[in-house]
């Protein structure tokens, strides 16, 4: 995990344009592991809106809002996924993989606004 790891952690503090108006912006860094983030890294990868508005979001921060979320009841983790409105759990499995994931949601999103 180590190399994909530090491209993760090299990313902590970046921001950057997309498109007209749209922009990606990471915070990433280590922390000691817990129940809640057991592979020890604390992340926040999202893609904002002209507007300013968060249209996708991967994220460690907190855990889910009850009423968004349609984890099940053993779930601990605080990983999941942001989609305009909606909340989804998201299993981190590696650092590249998030990464991919991210990007892919991204290509998506931007697809739907005919970017």
């Amino acid at each position: 995990m180590s190399n994909g790891l530090d491209t993760l952690l090299a990313l902590d503090g970046v921001s950057y344009a997309i498109g007209d108006g749209f922009w990606v912006k990471f915070v990433v860094f280590s922390v000691q592991p817990t129940s809640h983030i057991p592979h020890g890294i604390k992340y926040s990868l999202t893609l904002h809106h002209r507007s300013g508005q968060r249209l996708v979001g991967f994220d460690n921060a907190h855990a889910p809002k009850a009423k968004r979320r349609k984890f099940t009841a053993k779930r601990q983790e605080w990983d999941h996924l942001h989609e305009r409105h909606d909340v989804y759990e998201y299993d981190f499995d590696t650092p590249e993989q998030l990464l991919e994931d991210f990007w892919q949601a991204v290509d998506r999103c931007l697809a739907a606004e005919g970017i």
